[in-house]
């Protein structure tokens, strides 16, 4: 046996690139991408993306050098998950909602070589050109162009066109296969990067893990259709550009998500599988009568992203939707925890089902260890389902680190054989996890520490409710007390007031946990990927001022 090992046969590199030649062979006439009137089979998709790694070898991009994409989720985005790192080449996808300011650093910082952008963007990257430094090397710029679109004047005859540049590539370019399966192949930038931006890199190898691992684990069958509201540029979709392409799934993409066109292609599609963040489930759930159609079969939902209120999960279920929740972050290139479900739940009433289901689960096959441990002693937290601790694991689709940032690396994997994530969670006793917050995001208040989301989650099932969201706010007594920022459901503006919200909370939740202020907004900020923007809310909190003994509610809009 010792005399056995390593060798030519057994060794190549692990990449999930591979996985879009079988597709193909196996489901080469079948439908891969289909957007508005365009639908491309496996074999134009394979062709196509062969085609694009070999213009960008031609324009002399190569083996680490950084390509940037600044796309929605249109068919040129699906296939630069496959074309450009088959160039050698490392692959980064910039949040579309971002401002120039910020995509003008993250430019600079990725050293990026040449960029696909969309013409709605346009201007936004022309700002962000223009920010870049005297003398730093601006990307080579490519338009795609959108027929679907109507709006957008054609590119002038001299630009190079996403369209253009595939006729100057081969169909049957060699590809570049990674030297080595720890080559990297993905950049993502961390949310909220703007002056300090965290650049995550993951390998080949953790992209063919996590994607093998999320199929498994969402049980995904052959050839499902899938339908894009999960932004691509979010932590590349959670790994499922490469997923489908391993079970010949159709790729449904839509530039813009909203209830209405998500309802419509649903139905029209005959969709079986679709990702988002809460708020997606959130919106499908509250879509008036009118927009809501009825479902053409089961629809598989896998959300992730921020921790999904249990109110929420049994609205969407009630619906006809069959919701999966895990957990995840752009440092695990997709989800490493599901709430795997167990049968006997099923004979439980609809509200203790949600309950559980919110919880963020067990550890998916391909993570090898998870744990929650105590900030002090580094020790696990008991099972207990109070005692909070952070959340901490290890696994092959963890990040190799942060681009340029080896303090910031060092901080999050450590000595002991951890990554640590900065949320804060407990363990349940039967071994399933749940989050209580970001570390940041917790409340300490006279001494007890407040979970945010817990408090959101009960707010959530309050009937007028639309979206919640807990902050601390200062206190002159407490240090801290909870303040909630609320929008509506339509309708609802008009017969709800903060005190009847505070005096509805104090009958469902411990004393120290319910929000001494209760804010109204119209419409609560949220980041381009559907998470709160905590940060912007603690800042209006602040500017509040502190509460005093005696005072509840605060009534005022914003």
């Amino acid at each position: 046996m010792e005399k056995l090992g390593a060798n030519p046969a057994n060794s190549c590199p692990l990449t999930p690139l591979g996985f879009l030649e079988r597709a193909a062979t196996v489901y080469g006439d079948c439908p891969s991408v289909v957007y508005g009137g365009t639908v491309f089979t496996w074999s134009q998709t394979h062709r196509r993306c062969l085609r694009l790694a070999s213009a960008l070898a031609s324009l002399g991009v190569s083996r680490r050098d950084v390509v940037s994409v600044l796309l929605p989720n249109v068919p040129a985005m699906y296939e630069a998950h496959f074309g450009v790192p088959m160039s050698g080449a490392v692959l980064n996808s910039i949040n579309t909602r971002l401002d120039a300011r910020t995509v003008s650093v993250l430019l600079r910082h990725s050293g990026s070589r040449l960029i696909l952008v969309d013409p709605a963007l346009l201007p936004v990257l022309d700002e962000a050109l223009r920010l870049l430094p005297p003398g730093h090397p601006a990307p080579r710029v490519v338009l795609v162009e959108d027929p679907q679109e109507k709006d957008f004047s054609p590119a002038p005859a001299a630009a190079l066109t996403y369209e253009r540049l595939l006729e100057m590539g081969d169909p049957e370019f060699k590809w570049v296969w990674p030297a080595s399966e720890w080559d990297p192949m993905i950049l993502n930038y961390t949310s909220g990067t703007t002056s300090a931006p965290k650049g995550v890199v993951h390998c080949h190898r953790g992209i063919f893990v996590v994607t093998v691992d999320s199929l498994v684990s969402w049980s995904v069958p052959e050839q499902p259709t899938y339908l894009w509201t999960l932004p691509m540029f979010h932590a590349n979709g959670w790994s499922f550009p490469w997923g489908m392409a391993v079970v010949g799934g159709t790729n449904v993409c839509l530039r813009r998500v909203d209830a209405a066109e998500v309802y419509d292609t649903i139905a029209r599609r005959g969709v079986t599988h679709l990702c988002g963040a809460p708020v997606v489930l959130n919106m499908l759930a509250n879509a008036p009568e009118g927009v809501r159609r009825p479902l053409p079969g089961k629809v598989q939902i896998l959300t992730a992203g921020a921790p999904p209120p249990a109110a929420v999960l049994g609205r969407t279920e009630a619906i006809g939707f069959d919701v999966s929740h895990g957990y995840g972050l752009t440092e695990t290139a997709g989800l490493v925890l599901l709430c795997a479900w167990k049968g006997e739940w099923n004979k439980l009433p609809a509200s203790e089902r949600a309950r559980l289901k919110a919880r963020q689960g067990v550890r998916t096959p391909g993570m090898a260890e998870v744990d929650i441990v105590d900030g002090e002693t580094g020790r696990s937290v008991p099972r207990d389902g109070s005692t909070m601790g952070e959340i901490v694991l290890r696994g092959g689709c963890v990040t190799m680190g942060y681009f340029k940032d080896e303090d910031a690396t060092r901080a999050a994997i450590r000595d002991d054989g951890w990554f640590y994530t900065g949320d804060v969670g407990v363990m349940h006793p039967d071994g399933y996890l749940e989050i209580r917050d970001r570390s940041k995001d917790v409340i300490i208040s006279g001494g007890e520490n407040i979970s945010s989301v817990e408090v959101e989650s009960l707010l959530y099932g309050h009937p007028a409710v639309n979206e919640a969201a807990v902050v601390a706010r200062p206190d002159e007594f407490w240090g801290e007390t909870p303040c909630a920022f609320v929008s509506l459901k339509e309708g609802a503006a008009d017969a709800v007031t903060a005190a009847e919200v505070i005096a509805w909370s104090r009958e469902r939740m411990p004393g120290y946990m319910v929000p001494k202020t209760v804010v109204f907004r119209a419409e609560l900020p949220k980041t381009s990927t559907g998470k709160i923007q905590k940060y912007v809310l603690r800042n209006l909190a602040k500017e509040m001022g502190p509460t005093r003994r005696g005072v509840s509610t605060t009534t005022s809009k914003m």
